[in-house]
């Protein structure tokens, strides 16, 4: 009965309003009412500010609020484990990944899914802010970010990739040909660029910044699908991490040339938070990110479009941090 007060209590602090919480807990309001109401007696303080409506949680409030989410995860963690040892591990892995990972994300989901076939996969695009989020408050597994830029707090990191940069522009423009390109001369393109809330974007413009010169891009978007759009139809170049062709590799009218001065590059890598013991979901997928296999699993990706020009000098070369994984 006390966890599932705990329950209601954390979906009344995420849904912030009393009916659309119990509707979500498939109760009555005076029964979530009633709940939270004991809760309080148990714990000896108040935790909810009433009035009309739901106005928020007090200091004791959010306090509780960051232990239940922890017992509830774990929890829920203990008895996926306990299900494991007698018929395999099943429920759902939750992974929030950056834009510029989904490209390579199914090369560990799916190694996951085929180790625990009972298991579901859910991922997400999401920003490293938001999976740092998600990681605190229990709603993800693991994340799929960026290590050294930007580093996230309380995780534990394991390297998968290096990301580097490529200047993207359509056939028959006047780079077609050239095997690389300086920064300096990206800068004087009409480019269009992630927004600036997505960390890939904020990496360009330090790179940049390291150059002394600030980019004005006329067009951005939240979406690498969206900047494709606008490089095919819209007469804009673009940069974009290596991994952009593992997805886009058939895209023939767009040339792809390795950014230079400087050769930048930044480590992609697995993050999940330093607790012990780990959930069972987040054990699991550490076990696949260090089996030996994964390492060529990822550069079995990076031949995707090795035959096909011009993409031939974008997708031969993927640095993996292979001793590490």
């Amino acid at each position: 009965m006390f966890l599932r007060h705990l329950s209601y209590f954390v979906t009344l602090a995420r849904e912030k309003h009393f009916a659309r919480a119990a509707e979500v807990c498939h109760i009555s309001q005076p029964t979530l009412s009633a709940a939270i109401h004991k809760l309080e007696q148990d714990l000896q303080a108040r935790l909810v500010i009433r009035g009309h409506r739901f106005l928020g949680l007090t200091a004791e409030g959010e306090r509780v609020l960051v232990w239940a989410r922890q017992i509830l995860s774990d929890y829920d963690g203990l008895r996926i484990d306990l299900t494991g040892l007698r018929s395999g591990l099943s429920g759902s892995l939750r992974l929030g990944a950056v834009p510029a990972a989904m490209p390579l994300v199914s090369c560990l989901t799916a190694r996951f899914s085929s180790a625990h076939p009972a298991a579901t996969v859910e991922v997400t695009s999401m920003t490293s802010r938001s999976i740092q989020k998600g990681l605190d408050s229990f709603e993800l597994d693991a994340g799929i970010t960026y290590l050294d830029n930007e580093p996230l707090e309380r995780v534990r990191r394991i390297p998968l990739y290096r990301e580097r940069y490529i200047f993207l522009t359509g056939a028959g423009s006047r780079y077609e040909g050239r095997r690389t390109i300086s920064w300096r001369e990206a800068a004087g393109e009409r480019l269009c660029l992630l927004s600036e809330d997505m960390q890939n974007r904020r990496i360009i413009d330090a790179v940049f910044d390291s150059l002394g010169i600030k980019p004005k891009p006329p067009v951005v978007s939240n979406s690498f699908l969206g900047i494709c759009s606008h490089l095919r139809y819209g007469g804009f170049a673009s940069i974009v991490p290596h991994t952009f062709f593992y997805v886009f590799a058939a895209t023939r009218d767009l040339v792809g040339i390795d950014l230079i001065e400087p050769a930048h590059t930044q480590s992609i890598g697995l993050v999940l938070s330093d607790r012990d013991p780990l959930p069972p979901m987040a054990s699991a997928l550490i076990a696949c990110a260090r089996n030996a296999g994964l390492a060529e699993a990822l550069a079995a990706a990076a031949a995707c479009g090795k035959n096909d020009q011009p993409f031939q000098s974008i997708v031969q070369n993927i640095s993996l941090d292979k001793d590490r994984i």
